[in-house]
């Protein structure tokens, strides 16, 4: 068996070595790459029929018994027959007759090797549904395998060396032939089993890799689409639910506003009022039937759901250390001074302490000095949170300390910066509200400067705001309490702690150009909103509705 080993730079150029040695009839056994490029392991064609004769001589021997482990074998051999008897009776075999068994090369055994795997994998693919052998049968059946003789020890431990060496170059072909992912794949499975207990002579073996790689591609691909079209079917179930509950709800509505004139009436002043149809829905649904006068009815359960002061002491006589915060050009620095000139007039100026951080606006400062200067009162200026909780600690001993912030618009991102240097443990935050604003900007504002943390809620310019439906609606929604109302320019005098009553007879008031009102055509333009804001509605808790 003539078997040579070609190194080349490049697959084309070790198989023209291969052609000029052996010609175009020339048998490749393996490819692998190597550090001076591709190694090639070729024979010549008349090195198969010397292969085909050493087959069929050894399918003409005698079936073996079945093998035993490696460790077993020896210990099984040395309790079938006594040592010693042993070694006196059976001849020793020449050393050179060992060593021409053993002086087997490794490319031979490869070749040895690599016929054996060939034909087994020949046999496995037959057909094998054949009879089971009766119990009569066994016994004759296992007779010739237990009177065959064993092989030769060393014949069995070139076999095995083989097998390691055929192993081992197997793996490697398999691993240059298959993407990394399943070759890791392969590593992670092989990982949970002991040493040799993968068999790597069986077909399926050989063959699953190939069949993961060819599915691999096919399943992700038909999953993906299969989930595609199931969320595309659920997101049109889901549209046309919601739009079969939108118009269903809102003919329900508009039946209900028809059979109740009334109803509609008060609706459409609602509306006019500039209140959220989510909070006009939830009244509409839980006016009473035997009520006599509506407008009452609605004017009682928003007074009811309105949180104010007027129950508790007022801020300046209160005392404490209080912030105001608020988006740009609300009113802060001058709602600071009407509270402190509210409590000047009260306890002196000599208990009270003025702080101003508004340090972008230019000249801001001067006008909180100004002020002071008029009430008698030092205002102190803090660049940052360390001087900050030192002028607090300076006037620790003062009845009411009054911190005036700068105006941050509610979506810019120094919001959050000012929210943290106010943040002292001894510093209560009101947030002041500009009334005149829109529903949707006065929302914006409450998220942005976190009003659900905040002592309370301070509406400035009343006096510019048309109508004061939306300021009360985002209060009762968010369940805030109105501390204190600005209506003016003028230090003190207005400064007022207005209470429920008053507020929501100004905003049921309504007012406004007449090109901004709805008629009762346009009320079913209102109502027939998508259902996703059904959620607005549960945030307005309305409490005693049927009592009013």
């Amino acid at each position: 068996m003539n078997v040579k080993r070609f190194v080349a730079r490049t697959s084309r150029d070790a198989l023209v070595q291969v052609r000029q040695a052996f010609g175009d009839e020339a048998v490749i056994l393996s490819t692998r790459p190597c550090a001076e490029g591709v190694e090639v392991l070729a024979m010549a064609p008349d090195s198969v029929a010397a292969i085909e004769k050493f087959q069929s001589t050894a399918a003409a021997a005698p079936a073996a018994t079945p093998r035993l482990p490696a460790a077993a074998a020896p210990a099984r051999r040395a309790a079938a027959m006594p040592a010693e008897p042993q070694a006196a009776a059976a001849p020793r075999a020449p050393v050179d007759g060992d060593v021409e068994q053993l002086a087997m090369s490794t490319l031979s055994f490869q070749d040895y090797v690599r016929e054996r795997m060939l034909k087994r994998r020949q046999a496995a693919q037959q057909p094998q549904q054949q009879a089971a052998p009766t119990p009569a049968a066994l016994p004759r059946a296992a007779a010739p395998a237990a009177s065959a003789a064993p092989l030769p020890l060393e014949q069995r431990l070139a076999e095995r060396a083989a097998l390691r060496q055929a192993e081992r170059i197997a793996a490697e072909s398999a691993q240059q032939h298959q993407p990394k992912q399943t070759q890791r794949a392969l590593l992670a499975d092989d990982s949970h089993y002991g040493a040799g207990a993968l068999s790597l002579h069986d077909d399926a073996a050989w063959h699953a890799p190939a069949a993961v790689q060819a599915a691999a591609p096919v399943m992700p691909a038909l999953a993906s689409q299969a989930d595609h079209e199931q969320r595309t079917m659920l997101n049109e179930l889901r549209q046309m639910k919601g739009l079969i509950e939108e118009r269903f709800g809102a003919l329900a509505f508009m039946e209900k506003l028809q059979r109740n004139p009334h109803q509609a009436k008060l609706t459409q002043k609602l509306l006019d009022c500039s209140f959220s149809p989510a909070l006009i829905r939830k009244l509409a649904a839980g006016t009473p039937a035997d009520v006599a006068d509506l407008d009452a009815w609605v004017a009682s359960v928003l007074q009811r759901n309105l949180l104010t002061g007027e129950a508790e002491p007022a801020l300046e006589d209160q005392g404490g250390v209080y912030a105001m915060v608020g988006s740009t050009g609300v009113g802060k620095t001058t709602t600071t001074a009407k509270l402190a000139a509210a409590f000047a007039a009260k306890y002196g100026a000599s208990n009270l302490g003025l702080i101003t951080l508004d340090a972008y606006r230019v000249g801001a400062h001067e006008q909180l000095r100004a002020y002071g200067r008029i009430i008698g009162c030092a205002v102190h200026t803090a660049h940052d949170r360390p001087a900050l909780e030192d002028l607090l600690d300076l006037l620790s001993a003062k009845k009411m300390v009054l911190i005036d912030t700068a105006g941050i618009a509610q979506r810019d991102s120094r919001t959050q910066e000012l929210l943290e240097m106010v943040g002292h443990r001894s510093i209560q935050r009101l947030l002041v509200v500009n009334a005149a604003s829109q529903g949707e900007t006065i929302e914006d504002v409450l998220l942005a400067y976190r009003a659900n943390q905040c002592k309370g809620v301070v509406l400035s310019k009343l006096d510019e705001a048309v109508k004061l439906g939306p300021a009360l609606d985002a209060m009762i929604r968010h369940k805030l309490k109105v501390l204190g109302v600005a209506n003016g320019q003028r230090v003190p005098e207005d400064w007022h702690r207005m209470s429920s009553h008053a507020l929501v007879h100004r905003a049921l008031r309504g007012g406004g150009s007449s090109a901004y009102r709805l008629d009762s055509d346009d009320v079913n333009l209102v109502f027939t909103a998508p259902p996703q804001r059904s959620a607005a509605v549960q945030q307005h808790n309305i409490g005693g509705g049927a009592h009013a």
